[in-house]
């Protein structure tokens, strides 16, 4: 088994580094070799990328998320394939991000990309790369500040922009109608109907 580890620093505050990170589907703008990333819910992704020459697939899990300190993940499918992102305040509007790799190469080709530190160069290139592209944008291109605890619970506040999106359900329901529903894709809830009062005789007084 390999490990990596590689830090940089990226001028933009940690909420900004951090949410361009959930953005999962833009990891080939800036990851050399991955082809795509499709994120299939909240917790599981499908990568498709090429490594030391060889093409392959496989899904992952991410196991524990918290907004503006770190994602983890793990592979569910091929051969051993975890990692951890962090991401530390590096000053006033500043960010360290740090990213640490557990892999286990697969056959002749990549074994020996391992020993020539291919990946290692490789995933220090990403980090540059990263970095250049969210200080030139000045902005995340979306969020999901939801979180995912290592039990396995999500947890979804919302979504801004990103690839998972929360809905604001509830509707106004009557006189005493409440609007409004949590976001994340829970509907709200239907308000009372008030019931309206009986009208007397003419030139009476309603009858509440």
């Amino acid at each position: 088994m390999s490990v990596i580890e590689k830090s940089c620093e990226v001028d933009v505050p940690v909420r900004t580094a951090y949410d361009q990170w959930t953005q999962f589907e833009t990891f080939p703008q800036f990851m050399e070799g991955v082809e795509e990333v499709k994120q299939l819910d909240d917790k599981h992704l499908h990568w498709k990328a090429e490594i030391a020459g060889v093409k392959r697939e496989w899904d992952a899990e991410i196991v524990d998320q918290t907004p503006d300190e770190r994602v983890t993940w793990r592979a569910v499918s091929g051969s051993k394939n975890d990692g951890t992102v962090s991401f530390a305040p590096a000053g006033a509007d500043h960010t360290r991000v740090t990213l640490r790799l557990d892999f286990e190469p697969e056959g002749m080709m990549e074994k020996a990309g391992d020993m020539l530190n291919v990946v290692d160069r490789r995933v220090e290139g990403d980090l540059e790369r990263f970095k250049e592209f969210i200080e030139h944008r000045g902005t995340e291109t979306g969020a999901w500040r939801g979180d995912i605890k290592p039990t396995g619970e999500v947890n979804e506040p919302g979504t801004t922009g990103g690839t998972m999106g929360g809905t604001t359900g509830g509707t106004m329901g009557g006189t005493t109608g409440t609007s409004g529903g949590t976001m994340g894709g829970t509907t709200g809830t239907t308000g009372t109907t008030g019931t309206p009062g009986t009208t007397g005789p003419t030139g009476g007084t309603p009858i509440s």
